[in-house]
């Protein structure tokens, strides 16, 4: 359910700014985004599985706020990001 090493080091190097990067925003919401596709998927499985959606919608809020700090900062970079991961439509 989780990621691996494989498919994170994957996700970093598509989204990184730099040589070293792995906490900037655009890496985390990635990763983040990844984790809830797999968890969305697990719960079509498992429907009464309340304690893992809990830590979903946990998730989901983490990567809320981490757009939304992003947005402010730079909507530049906010645009781009969403617009690759196809979170939302257009803007």
């Amino acid at each position: 359910m989780s990621l691996t090493s494989a498919q994170k080091s994957e996700i970093i190097q598509q989204y990184k700014r730099s040589e070293k990067d792995t906490g900037t925003p655009e890496v985390q919401v990635s990763l983040m985004t990844s984790r809830i596709k797999d968890l969305t998927e697990h719960f079509k499985i498992h429907k009464k599985d309340v304690h893992s959606r809990r830590g979903l919608q946990q998730l989901v809020n983490k990567r809320r706020k981490l757009l939304k700090y992003l947005k402010h900062k730079d909507m530049e970079r906010y645009q781009s990001l969403i617009s690759s991961l196809g979170l939302r439509d257009s803007y």
